[in-house]
């Protein structure tokens, strides 16, 4: 049996990830991210899939980030019927991720024709909710760490990665006629003193391996990133001003509500009005009640008050109640998505506070090139939303620490949790500098042999195994 693998995104971006493994008489895909950032990259969404469906036979599935699933609306478009595997809270979390960026997709599309800022005369979405839902059938959900089979050759097993809820690193058996190789995908890699999630699993044994970058060239020097938020809140409030904070609905949102939480009952900012504006933020929250053992909050969770369930906080589903927000002045904190302001209702609140000299705007996570978050942590002096350039008057304030991603020294830990060195290791997930910063990391303290995979370039994994 020969495996090849081809690399069809998440190859020199932090977007898009998409991994092709081949057996021969089987091929699956591992992650089916949807490509975000800049117009070219967001263009290859539009892009006919570079193989024959009918040749796909298994998708599975990392995390429920959107560049990690978000294409899977166009694969079954395009004809893909095959099983989809994934962890269980994952499964819930993708059906709400991608239900989101269907509707999203539909109202910008519409919104772009009312306003006539599309170079398209009748713009369309990329999908829509019911193209979303079209994919929720084929999900397969699996438990962590109980190794299950998607061909007679190939046994996965899911271990805990951190990130976010349901994330995953992956492993897959290989049984040739002659021997067994074992792939190994860390996924999207969380930190190892995550308040909320298990640090990521130590695997010892790995013939290739796939390790994500996206912090692989920077350490977090921020051992107390609240401590940071809490003071940018202050300095904010100090001017009458209100908080913004943009944050990924998964992950992002529950960490800062954990934190802000925390901050209140300490003392440390004042006790104003939480706005949790984002309905998919709200149902990923409640997600972590139903999945209390696969995170650190089970106990903490089963008092009549907590982080997600208190006074100050309020949740704001209807359309109505984000847009009273347009308006608000004074003390407040609104966490809206998406992280990187691509889109969602975070735009609005931009849109309409932005020009406010008063007002806060807290970067918590990653900004990938291009996007709006990226612009803002950059000082540009205006970013386009809906069609028009918008004055930053606002103060930003960068915040280390807070990432959901795993930094360089997190990284290159995880990595020594091996036991032996890896035939290949793919550096993927990350941006040039920082795929180029871990590779050579792993090389030079580990004598790895580290790659740097480009878009769809192909690699002979075994010959005849």
């Amino acid at each position: 049996m020969d495996v090849t693998a081809k690399f069809l995104g998440g190859a020199g971006v932090v977007t898009g990830s998409k991994y092709l493994i081949d057996l021969g008489d089987f091929e699956f895909l591992v992650d089916c991210g949807l490509f975000q950032g800049g117009r070219k990259l967001r263009e290859l969404n539009w892009d006919k899939f570079p193989m024959p469906l009918k040749d796909l036979e298994a998708v599975v599935l990392t995390h429920a980030h959107l560049d990690h699933i978000g294409y899977l609306p166009r694969l079954v478009q395009q004809g893909f019927k095959g099983p989809i595997y994934c962890t269980e809270a994952t499964a819930e979390l993708a059906k709400i991720l991608l239900l989101d960026s269907g509707k999203l997709q539909e109202e910008e599309a519409e919104y772009a024709r009312k306003k006539g800022y599309s170079r398209h005369e009748n713009p369309q979405p990329l999908y829509t909710k019911a193209d979303a839902e079209a994919v929720f059938p084929q999900f397969v959900p699996q438990p962590f760490e109980k190794p299950f089979s998607i061909h007679p050759a190939v046994t996965v097993t899911f271990f805990h990665a951190g990130h976010i809820l349901g994330a995953s690193i992956v492993k897959f058996l290989i049984q040739g006629e002659h021997q067994t190789k074992r792939l190994v995908f860390s996924g999207d890699l969380g930190r190892y003193k995550d308040p909320l999630l298990f640090p990521p699993t130590r695997i010892p044994k790995a013939d290739i391996l796939w390790i994500e970058s996206t912090y692989g060239d920077r350490k977090s020097s921020v051992l107390k990133p609240e401590e940071e938020m809490a003071r940018a809140i202050r300095d904010t409030f100090d001017r009458g001003g209100l908080v913004i904070i943009p944050a990924f609905a998964v992950g992002r949102t529950q960490l800062l509500l954990y934190h802000l939480y925390q901050l209140m009952e300490k003392g440390k900012i004042p006790k104003v009005p939480i706005f949790t504006d984002s309905p998919m933020a709200i149902d990923a929250t409640k997600l972590y009640l139903d999945f209390r053992n696969d995170h650190r909050l089970g106990a903490m969770l089963q008092e009549d008050e907590h982080a997600f369930k208190h006074p100050h906080l309020h949740y704001f589903q209807k359309k109505e109640e984000s847009m009273s927000l347009n308006t608000y002045e004074g003390n407040a904190i609104i966490i809206s998505a998406s992280g990187m302001a691509t889109g969602g209702r975070i735009l609005h609140h931009l849109y309409h506070h932005l020009t406010n000299e008063k007002n806060g705007v807290i970067i918590v996570g990653y900004q990938a090139q291009e996007t709006r978050g990226r612009r803002l942590l950059d000082g540009d002096s205006s970013i386009r939303i809906y069609g028009e350039e918008v004055p930053v008057r606002a103060k930003v304030y960068p915040i280390e620490g807070l990432s959901a991603h795993a930094d360089q020294e997190e990284l290159m830990d995880w990595a020594e949790g091996f036991t032996e060195k890896p035939k290949y290791t793919f550096v993927v997930h990350g941006e040039e500098k920082s795929g180029e910063a871990l590779a050579y990391k792993l090389k030079q303290e580990l004598g790895w042999n580290t790659l740097l995979p480009t878009y769809l370039e192909s690699f002979v994994l075994f010959e005849g195994i």
